[in-house]
């Protein structure tokens, strides 16, 4: 997505931590006293951050600082706000979360500790999920007199289902990290202190594709999924053909057949 227009504030950027490491870019939300509550310079921090990745870069890890990922909308700093502020904060959120979703390149989140609420929603905008046992998944919007408003209610969905998202918003009931795993809220659970690692050792394999396939995988992928079958097919070859035509694709297919790239194994 494109540079904010001048009239969009400028995010707190020492909210985050951010580190390349070759072509895999770490960003680490920095409020850990606050358990990572986020807050509109944390937000905006974000969408600075994504909108002006590296070129280099060909994977982002994001994960939160000390025992926590993200507890969620900062309540300490919420404002009353009439009908429109809220419509327009909210959709602020979105063109956040969007610019993770719709990224040039693929995005892992590494959790742990809490992922509630608007963290919950910031998580859902990545394209792989890692989990430590520590991480607990919840949407309190219900009991606080709010709703979602980070993109969740379309994106959770999708990952979880309407009756789960429905039964946690209504009860306030919480997921522990092997029941996220368990209903494919996230693909990966590893030990302790290994979630920003395995993130890691994920974004540098993620790095070593061809971007156009990254590309295809991130963006194509969902649409055909939410298509009519004929549409899919149809969108599928067509993607299928362009990237077997990428002359990067091309020397990669040489080397498998020459013998010169290695087969799939079980890892």
């Amino acid at each position: 997505m494109g540079n904010a227009d001048a009239s969009t504030p400028a995010g707190d950027l020492s909210l985050l931590k951010i580190e390349q490491q070759g072509a895999v870019l770490t960003i680490g939300l920095n409020r850990p006293a606050k358990r990572n509550a986020l807050n509109d310079g944390l937000i905006l921090a974000i969408g600075d951050c994504f909108a002006g990745l590296p070129d280099d870069v060909r994977c982002v890890v994001i994960h939160g600082l000390g025992d926590n990922f993200s507890s969620g909308l900062d309540l300490s700093e919420l404002r009353e706000r009439d009908a429109t502020e809220g419509l327009l904060h909210s959709q602020m959120w979105h063109r956040v979360f969007d610019r993770i979703q719709y990224c040039r390149v693929p995005v892992i989140a590494a959790l742990k500790g809490a992922v509630i609420g608007g963290g919950l929603e910031l998580a859902c905008a990545a394209h792989i999920r890692v989990a430590e046992p520590s991480a607990y998944f919840a949407l309190p919007e219900g009991q606080r007199g709010i709703f979602v408003g980070g993109g969740g209610s379309v994106r959770l969905p999708r990952l979880i289902g309407v009756a789960r998202m429905m039964d946690m918003m209504l009860t306030g009931r919480t997921y522990s990290a092997e029941e996220g795993l368990a209903m494919g809220l996230t693909t990966y659970l590893v030990e302790a202190g290994k979630g920003l690692a395995k993130g890691v050792e994920l974004a540098q394999r993620i790095a070593g594709n061809t971007e156009l396939t990254n590309f295809a995988i991130m963006h194509a992928l969902p649409r055909i999924a939410e298509m009519a079958p004929g549409s899919g097919f149809a969108m599928e070859a067509l993607i299928a053909s362009i990237a077997q035509a990428d002359p990067e694709a091309k020397g990669r297919l040489k080397d498998f057949l020459e013998k010169r790239a290695p087969k799939v194994t079980r890892s």
